[in-house]
């Protein structure tokens, strides 16, 4: 039977819930011992330790030879799965949904506008789950049969508590070593016949990542440049957009009571301009400060009733009284939070908008030899667009215990499943169209490595976000920093000047010419073995560091 006959047969079960409203899953989750309620009406929910963060390597795709030309599979998070394997997979999920005593099906939709939006059906047994698709994912639009999409859509699977027969797999998957045998989780996509599945893994973040790779994988094909970034709108229309992955501060620096927010994560960029793909925000909560950051802070502890809040809490320590401790780590570092977007004090309801005039790439140097800002030309933006370069911090993955060097191609590697070129070409020939200025902000570290020295202060950051955002950093004078191939401004309103040169922060001025000597050879090094062969454009290889 095929897959399609296999889904409607299940979806006309008398166990199924079709559609369920916010209250009966906020109450299904509470009734089921799923999620308790804090003293703010948000629900709290804890997953086992497998499932506190992303499992790259149970993350895969099918590989199918009428497309597998069109995926980089040199790419290490690029993992496949054959055919029969998934299949296999996909047999086992539909049976084990078939023997709940209650799923949910939900009709949503991936993309605000409504020319590319993804129609997807969200079937899962969990309330929570169930629940988080609801915050994170968007409402069918009335005119979803205007969407290139509209006859292809997708379908995810997820059985968050369920674990594969590691017997049956075995020779399949991969030998997990914390259970010391065939992996029982897998997060697979094929992506020729739309169908997605969670199996073993109860983070939530595992089901907005597998859309979000799908929709990176579709949307090339029709022009449309899919961006791992946060949007925003100034009062006169302009549009920002703020790339960089978890902990650089992208939800953070978004979230700007001056700009109306458009979303937090996921955005593609169109002909007509920037659309959000999702609902809601997913943002992480470890140390969040309700002085510095109080839009995140308000939209998961302001009081309501626990059956109209909604606000998930994932993994973070909660007193007997219901309160939060967001700066208990003990459980995970990536403790995380999701609520519509709507519980922001400022938002574009519409989540569409203009092509930005600036965008802005996040990375959290450990090294602590980037400039806190520093402007970028088209070919230096696509380099440090294929580059991706941040410090990975603690929590964000499971085994990931302090910050880690790493390069991750459009600051989202792992969910990025096409060739290099051809997100990269896209960048540059929308550049061009629309005359985006783009700036590197490193939140990160300066005057010293992570370790000796401090972290950006955040306050100065948005100073220097602001700066860029309102025009400010356009006329300044500027000086190329020959090692990294960046302009750093001479001048920024709000921050001393003896900061914006990373040279002159450190006290030793020789440790950190060695450091930004090690740090550039690392680029060179990683752009010759994951571009080399990958026919990137001769200009912008040249702005590579350590050439």
């Amino acid at each position: 039977m095929e897959f399609t006959s296999q889904l409607a047969s299940l979806l006309e079960r008398p166990s199924i819930v079709k559609n369920p409203d916010r209250g009966q899953l906020i109450r299904d989750a509470v009734e089921r011992r799923e999620a308790v309620v804090s003293a703010s009406g948000a629900l709290a929910t804890w997953t086992p330790p497998e499932s506190t963060g992303r499992s790259p390597q149970d993350t895969l795709t099918v590989k199918r030879s009428s497309s597998a030309d069109t995926i980089d599979w040199d790419s290490p998070n690029n993992l496949p799965i054959d055919e029969e394997t998934f299949d296999m997979v996909l047999e086992d999920a539909l049976a084990a949904l078939g023997a709940k005593a209650c799923v949910y099906a939900l009709d949503r939709a991936i993309g605000a506008d409504s020319a590319y939006a993804l129609p997807v059906t969200f079937v899962s047994y969990r309330a929570v789950s169930t629940l988080f698709a609801d915050n994170m994912f968007r409402p069918v639009p009335s005119d979803i049969e205007r969407s290139v999409f509209s006859e292809h859509p997708f379908t995810l699977l997820s059985l968050p508590y369920d674990k594969l027969d590691p017997k049956r797999y075995e020779g399949r998957l991969r030998i997990d070593p914390r259970i010391d045998g065939t992996s029982t989780m897998v997060i697979a996509m094929d992506l020729d016949r739309r169908i997605g599945i969670v199996y073993g893994s109860a983070y939530c973040g595992s089901s907005k990542k597998l859309m979000f790779s799908v929709m990176n994988y579709l949307l090339p094909a029709e022009g449309i440049l899919p961006l791992h970034c946060s949007a925003n709108e100034g009062p006169d229309g302009d549009i920002a957009l703020l790339l960089g992955l978890s902990g650089t501060g992208k939800t953070t620096l978004s979230a700007d009571p001056r700009r109306a927010l458009l979303g937090d994560d996921e955005h593609g960029w169109a002909e007509t301009g920037i659309a959000n793909f999702e609902n809601g925000c997913y943002a992480k909560l470890i140390d969040l400060d309700a002085v510095k950051e109080p839009e995140i802070y308000n939209a998961i502890m302001h009081d309501d009733a626990f059956t109209s809040h909604g606000a998930i809490v994932e993994n973070a320590m909660v007193y007997p009284d219901g309160t939060f401790d967001l700066y208990d780590d003990r459980l995970t570092p990536n403790s995380r939070g999701s609520y519509p977007l709507t519980y922001l004090s400022n938002i574009k309801p519409s989540s569409v908008g203009d092509h930005p005039s600036t965008i802005l790439f996040l990375t959290a140097d450990a090294n602590g030899v980037l400039p806190p800002i520093s402007r970028l030309n088209k070919e230096q933006a696509m380099l440090w667009f294929l580059m991706g370069y941040t410090s990975k911090l603690a929590g964000t993955e499971t085994g990931i215990v302090e910050p880690k060097t790493t390069f991750s191609r459009f600051f989202g590697e792992p969910f990025m499943p096409r060739n290099p070129d051809v997100y990269a070409q896209l960048l540059g020939e929308k550049l061009d169209a629309h005359g985006t200025d783009v700036y590197l902000v490193n939140t990160g570290w300066v005057g010293g490595p992570y370790g000796q020295a401090g972290r950006v202060d955040i306050d100065l950051t948005r100073a220097m976000v602001h700066a860029a955002l309102s025009g400010e950093l356009r006329d300044v004078a500027y000086t190329l920093n020959a090692t990294f191939h960046v302009s750093i401004p001479a001048e920024c309103p709000g921050v001393p000047s003896a900061l914006l040169d990373p040279r002159r922060a450190w006290d030793d001025v020789a440790a950190y010419d060695t450091r930004a000597s090690k740090l550039a050879s690392e680029f060179a090094a990683h752009f010759d073995k994951a571009y080399g062969n990958k026919g990137i454009d001769p200009d912008v290889a040249a702005q590579c560091p350590g050439r």
